[in-house]
């Protein structure tokens, strides 16, 4: 399908009023811009900020009359992919059973700015999905006016077929052959009597998850390829001193040992092949310092670092006011510790890239590949699957770069995979955190002050989700903040 926007563009919602206020902060406002967006954290689903100006990476139509949407959010396991059915069955007038939801890949979908996280995907789709399926079914009747004879706005519509004058025609047929669309204006929502919207159904994954269909990252193939692990440092800093690869190079089924800046990959015929030549490789590391988790939770206390308000209101307390109470703790290192570890199939050539993975940020991980390789984005596809957990795990896909790189070294596909081991040893941790809390009571015993005092180190900032960018409009982590509110 292509598409005719002389008359509007086909559902472009922005953001533009939030990023737009965040980019021009200054000082002066670091300390009601970090309300602001804790406060949206807590209560508010964030505006979708993708792009709809093409009908057809949003939707397909198969020669079946099924509908396949390319979901610009992912699925983590919450469900997000079924109530998105139910949005799209309830305008769109199909049934569940007609709807194949899938994460849009870079080269053919619609990608959200905004990425997947916090639980709110179907928040932020709920009003501009349930539009565009309802626009789509207009542009369909539309189709189906011209090819029936027949004025579209007489013709009515169920479970994907359109009817009038005593005359049918799939959603599919109707669409068939269409080069340039009409695009109406968006039609009234259903606003109550919901037959599919908050309605108890069957998932539409369930099937896939109980038969083990191959549809995580971590089940992903090309053709012709190779698999491949990586050798990491086990300790923080550590860098490549030496190398003895002799007899790993040389072992059953190897083909190549790739060596990096701070870490050895070996690409092999099997993914047991490269486990076991891993065992045949010497690496010397320069270790710098050998930290222990006593130490580094001596360095994240409370009085240490640098210190930001986030919010002050009424009169500080006084340590010797007898109603005090106060209460000290903490909260270890923490693993996300997802079901699936991470992994990649990337496919390299001079003028393309294609990378399978697991990812939370498939717009995002477009951008890092194609910077790292120095290839127009245009160029990179990122395909998302289904996630096997993600608790923002997923946003960090440094591992689709090291992926593409083996595959360049190799010239052929490569299937990178994480072991359990790797997972846990480098993962992107949650630092400890450090809390001393203060609250005084009244004469009948209830809380009337509160300060809370807490240190610990970056999770949001400096990552994909908050540029280092933004670190001197807002002054703290509001990740962080967000959380311990």
């Amino acid at each position: 399908m292509s598409k005719n926007i002389s008359r509007r563009k086909f559902l472009v919602r922005g953001g533009l009023g939030t990023l737009g206020v965040l980019a021009v902060g200054t000082y002066v406002f670091r300390n009601p811009l970090r309300r602001g967006m804790l406060e949206m954290a807590e209560t508010m689903a964030p505006i979708y900020m993708g792009n709809g100006t093409e009908p057809n990476l949003w939707f397909e139509l198969t020669e079946d009359n099924k509908v396949i949407f390319h979901s610009p959010k992912v699925e983590m396991g919450q469900g997000s992919f079924t109530s998105f059915a139910q949005m799209i069955a309830e305008e769109m007038d199909v049934t569940i059973e007609q709807i194949d939801v899938i994460g849009a890949a870079t080269k053919t979908g619609v990608i959200d700015g905004m990425s997947t996280g916090g639980s709110l995907s179907v928040g932020g789709l709920w009003k501009p999905l349930r539009e565009l399926s309802a626009t789509m079914k207009e542009m369909l009747k539309i189709e189906a006016g011209k090819k029936l004879g027949i004025d579209h706005s007489k013709l009515t519509t169920k479970e994907g077929i359109i009817s009038g004058g005593g005359k049918t025609i799939t959603y599919s047929e109707a669409a068939k052959g269409v080069t340039t669309w009409d695009i109406p204006d968006t039609p009234p929502l259903k606003e109550s009597s919901f037959k599919f919207i908050g309605k108890p159904i069957k998932r539409i994954d369930l099937d896939a998850k109980v038969f083990g269909d191959p549809i995580f990252g971590l089940d992903a193939e090309l053709p012709d390829m190779l698999y491949a692990i990586i050798v990491r440092p086990s300790a923080i800093g550590a860098s490549i001193k030496n190398v003895n690869d002799t007899e790993a190079k040389t072992a059953n089924g190897v083909v190549k040992i790739v060596q990096n800046n701070d870490w050895v990959g070996i690409v092999a015929e099997s993914y047991a092949q490269a486990l076991a030549a891993k065992h045949l490789l010497t690496i010397e590391w320069d270790i710098p310092k050998k930290w222990t988790e006593a130490e580094i939770r001596n360095v994240l206390k409370v009085g240490k670092g640098n210190e930001m308000i986030t919010q002050k209101k009424g009169e500080q307390l006084d340590d010797n006011d007898s109603n005090m109470v106060t209460m000290e703790f903490s909260s270890p290192i923490g693993a996300h510790a997802q079901i699936e570890p991470n992994g990649a199939v990337a496919s390299y050539d001079a003028n393309n890239i294609t990378v399978i993975l697991s990812t939370q940020v498939p717009g995002k991980t477009q951008e890092h590949v194609a910077k790292a390789f120095d290839i127009d984005p245009e160029n990179v596809n990122i395909v998302p699957t289904y996630l096997g957990g993600g608790f923002g795990r997923r946003l960090n896909t440094n591992h689709a770069i090291d992926a593409v790189t083996l595959s360049k070294e190799v010239g052929k596909p490569v299937k990178y995979i994480f072991s359990r081991k790797e997972e846990f040893q480098n993962d992107l941790f949650r630092p400890p955190t450090h809390h001393i809390v203060k609250g005084k009571l009244n004469s009948n015993g209830f809380l009337e002050n509160l300060e809370h005092h807490y240190a610990s180190g970056d999770v949001a900032v400096g990552s994909i989700i908050i540029p280092n960018a933004l670190h001197s409009v807002l002054g703290t982590d509001v990740g962080l903040c967000a959380e311990e509110i």
